[in-house]
């Protein structure tokens, strides 16, 4: 007999599911089970907001839908906040959990489908067993093409015997995309309007965003940019799409160097695909000239932003292109700007020098994240957790392109999805060394997964930027925040408890201390090195110029 279990596990087999990160309870430990006794490998979370956040990395690198699964009521609502950041930024997410019976909510039952889409999740419920197998493909599907998708199993149906068939005529999600309907173009005249801003424009930047890497434009803008003389960025979302081009500038906003803000602010025109320009990612409306033209691609309703002067509404991929041929068939010359900001460029290139502030017992996190640099493998993926620190991983080491940067709690402006997203990229790239970057308050917070990191990864580096604060909210309010006791904590001795969960570990107070990264790669890199670093609290990163509210770092 095949339950209604073995039936959701076999779809998703059957459906090229290979890896679920979770935590079992009474809800969903029957689908847990037949999913690894299926071959699929299961990847034990400590927390249900880490599995979820693991999968929403393992999407990220992969491109497949991460998959995850909880139990009902308390495992359920631990996912909360990461079903939240996945939703912010339509992650490629399938949460399978249990729920209520199907005879009716129990004492310890909430109502699990309100809450999933008050966080912005698609809601499928199994009511009849001989749905499983279908609704099961159909959820997968949507996961795929429209984000996260929330599958919710009533406990009473999970032992119910379930017909077989049902979900043979649903595309598995690796063909999904592929057979999605014709990614949408603008409308002719919209086009047209925003070639003319590109046509008029004397320093032009093409910006992309999450939306443009998940279309896969990043070739055509890139290709647009060489015809129009253009210069090219991304947010933090879209990092290292245009990884090796001459007109690269790296990220924008917050995030942006120097020599690369200077010339978005000289811009006369920016063409955003596939971005929402909340203010982190545009480093707030004031990065941007005044009297520069902002032209918004998205398949949004509207413009997302009061600053966008046109926009235009398509995928970002076909607008992109409609673009490009339209400019070869006008003839358009290159923008006359582009020679001087290519020399300007070169110039942003180089590192602008700091004043080493590190004292006899902390280091400047300038200082830290430079002499990391040449230190770390070529071959990585840097998963950072949300916060202060994050300023200089971004500034410091860039991704060689999209999938090698995991920037957790984006969307969703949390902390503590760190450690968590390391794991899921861990496996997601086993092969590669996975660099994760989090804030004392962040590790603290998703302190759990360190220990399935340690269980999971071939090779990870983790390096805790510890200034013993909530940094952020240190620097945001001044006096008074250096001076709470909301803000303001002893120092955690983090190396120590690395080492008590089985990792190698070093207390970072000083570059000489950065010698333990050179042994460890000496030895092949393998397992966990953990990096305990007392930075100095006082070096506020340029980004805190932007100031704090809700965004979209898309």
């Amino acid at each position: 007999m095949t339950t209604v279990a073995a039936r959701v596990a076999r779809t998703m087999l059957e459906q090229g599911v290979t890896y679920v990160f979770g935590v079992v309870g009474n809800g969903n430990f029957p689908i847990a089970g037949a999913l690894e006794a299926g071959g699929a490998r299961y990847v034990a979370a400590r927390h249900e907001g880490g599995a979820i956040a693991m999968a929403d990395a393992f999407h990220h690198v992969t491109g497949r839908v991460g998959v995850c699964t909880a139990t009902y009521g308390p495992g359920f609502t631990n996912m909360a906040t990461g079903l939240a950041d996945a939703a912010k930024h339509a992650a490629g997410v399938l949460a399978v959990a249990g729920d209520a019976p199907a005879s009716g909510p129990r004492r310890i039952d909430v109502d699990q489908a309100a809450l999933g889409n008050a966080l912005g999740a698609r809601i499928v419920r199994v009511t009849e067993p001989s749905e499983a197998g279908r609704l099961t493909a159909e959820a997968l599907r949507l996961a795929d093409t429209r984000g996260p998708v929330v599958l919710l199993v009533p406990c009473d149906l999970l032992e119910l015997p379930a017909p077989s068939g049902g979900a043979a005529a649903v595309p598995p999600p690796s063909a999904a995309r592929r057979e999605a309907a014709a990614p949408e173009a603008a409308a002719p005249e919209a086009a047209a309007a925003a070639l003319d801003v590109l046509a008029a424009a004397r320093s032009p930047v093409l910006l992309a965003g999450a939306g443009a890497r998940r279309a896969g434009a990043a070739p055509l803008i890139a290709a647009l940019a060489d015809v129009t003389g253009a210069l090219l960025t991304t947010t933090v979302m879209a990092a290292g799409a245009f990884t090796g081009h001459p007109s690269a500038l790296g990220l924008c906003g917050g995030f942006a160097a120097p020599g690369a803000a200077g010339l978005i602010a000289a811009a006369d025109a920016v063409v955003a695909f596939g971005a929402s320009l909340g203010p982190w990612a545009l480093g707030r409306s004031a990065m941007l000239d005044p009297g520069a033209t902002l032209v918004q691609v998205d398949v949004a309703e509207r413009a997302t932003s009061s600053r966008v002067d046109l926009f235009v509404r398509g995928d970002a991929n076909a607008v992109a292109g409609q673009l490009l041929r339209e400019a070869r068939a006008r003839g358009l010359p290159a923008a006359p700007g582009r020679a001087r900001a290519a020399a300007r460029r070169r110039a942003g290139r180089r590192e602008t020098p700091h004043e080493d502030r590190s004292t006899s017992d902390r280091i400047d996190p300038r200082t830290l994240t430079r002499s990391l640099a040449g230190l770390l493998p070529r071959e990585r993926t840097l998963v950072t957790d949300g916060g202060h620190f994050v300023a200089w991983p971004a500034l410091y080491w860039p991704a060689r392109e999209p999938s090698a940067l995991v920037f957790t709690g984006a969307s969703f402006q949390t902390i503590g999805l760190g450690l968590a997203g390391a794991v899921g990229a861990a496996v997601a790239r086993p092969h590669r060394t996975v660099v994760a970057a989090l804030g004392d308050g962040g590790a603290l917070m998703g302190l759990p997964e360190l220990e399935t990191l340690i269980r999971v990864a071939a090779s990870a580096l983790v390096v805790v930027y510890d200034d013993a604060a909530y940094g952020a909210e240190v620097h945001m309010y001044g006096d008074a925040g250096a001076r709470s006791a909301a803000t303001v904590f002893g120092d955690t001795d983090f190396a120590g408890v690395a080492r008590s969960l089985g990792a190698s570990a070093v207390t970072v107070r000083a570059v000489a201390d950065l010698a333990a990264v050179r042994d460890w790669r000496r030895r092949g890199g393998r397992g966990v090195l953990v990096l305990d670093c007392k930075i100095v609290r006082d070096v506020v990163a340029d980004m805190f110029a932007v100031p704090p509210g809700a965004s979209d770092s898309r």
